[in-house]
């Protein structure tokens, strides 16, 4: 792919070439020389495997003993119209149509240690501030988020012949904001309230200049117990979240040594959550579903960095209606 450019851009170049009065002819070898690629300027495939990491951090590894540490700035926005109800002697005492609309910003440092060379640890520390606004009821938190604990492990060495399979492993502890013991007028949630664990399959392939890359996972939770938060007439005393499998898919495409672009699709589907009461009341709420476009863009500014951006577009009714995220790596 060098060579072709090289060579179309020699011809493009050629009025310029042309020799001055006295001059020698430009030698050809010189000119090829001037258009091929500098040291320090990596290949496309590098700036592949740099782009998966950003995209998302299952698809490559690092080296046995190698810390990288990477910071993300994310922002979505969530504007719904959710129907409030309120259940007594077994009939609607409350019906109405809420507007609400919900604005946060996630600041997220990341540091991967490569404790061999095909596994790598993670940790994750986000700081959340969460901005809601519904009728009679507004405010901002700013709090840390759920803490992430991880690991990616390679089980066959990578072969550019053939696709790299990652198996992944992942633990949220419930450090925010507990959605369920939240008392309105008291602030916004900034975690999950549960703790969580994740378990997946990753595969890619690159296939100079696009990288072809897919997951699947599953995410199961501990319950919330012990609850005591005031729903309408009720009192909730325990949650069990549903088990939700995800899966995505995409690509990305070195348009140059310097740029590349991705496009990546992924979905959730979520089983409701069990609800109990303090009078005895048991409720399953709806399955979920949420379905996320994204597109990005890499832009590597040394050899050790990357900066990307993405901007990701909600396809369902449970999916945020827009996220746009900035990742920036820095490697060790």
């Amino acid at each position: 792919m060098t060579a072709t450019v090289a060579t179309t851009l020699l011809a493009m170049s050629a009025p310029a070439l042309a020799q001055d009065a006295g001059a020698k002819p430009a030698d050809a070898a010189a000119a090829r020389d001037a258009l091929a690629k500098k040291e320090g300027e990596g290949d496309q495939s590098a700036l592949l495997k740099q782009t998966l990491t950003a995209v998302d951090k299952q698809y490559s590894l690092i080296r046995r003993r190698q810390l990288q540490v990477s910071y993300d700035l994310s922002y979505s926005y969530i504007g719904q119209e959710k129907i409030v109800t309120d259940l007594a002697g077994g009939g609607i005492t409350l019906f109405d149509i809420e507007n609400t609309s919900a604005h946060t910003i996630t600041n997220t440092l990341s540091a991967d240690y490569g404790l061999l060379d095909n596994l790598t640890g993670n940790v994750t520390l986000p700081l959340i501030s969460k901005y809601s606004e519904s009728r009679g009821n507004s405010g901002l938190s700013n709090s840390l988020g759920d803490i992430g604990l991880g690991a990616r492990w390679q089980p066959l060495e990578a072969r550019r012949d053939r696709p790299n399979m990652t198996v992944t492993g992942s633990m949220r502890l419930p450090s925010g904001r507990s959605p369920f013991k939240i008392v309105a007028g008291s602030g916004q949630a900034t975690g999950a309230g549960v703790t969580s664990f994740t378990g997946g399959l990753n595969v890619n392939r690159i296939v100079d200049p696009v990288a072809l890359f897919g997951s699947i996972n599953l995410t199961a939770s501990l319950p919330a117990k012990n609850l005591w938060q005031v729903n309408g007439t009720r009192v909730l005393t325990r949650v069990q979240p549903g088990a939700s499998v995800g899966f995505g898919l995409g690509f990305a495409y070195a348009l140059s040594y310097g740029i590349s672009t991705t496009i990546s699709f992924q979905q959730a589907i979520a089983a409701g959550s069990k609800l109990t009461f303090a009078d005895g009341l048991k409720v399953k709420t709806a399955m979920q579903t949420s379905g996320i476009l994204n597109l990005g863009l890499g832009y590597r500014v040394s050899p050790k960095t990357t900066v990307n951006l993405s901007v990701g577009i909600g396809l369902t009714a449970d999916s945020p209606n827009l996220t746009v995220g900035l990742n920036l790596p820095l490697a060790f």
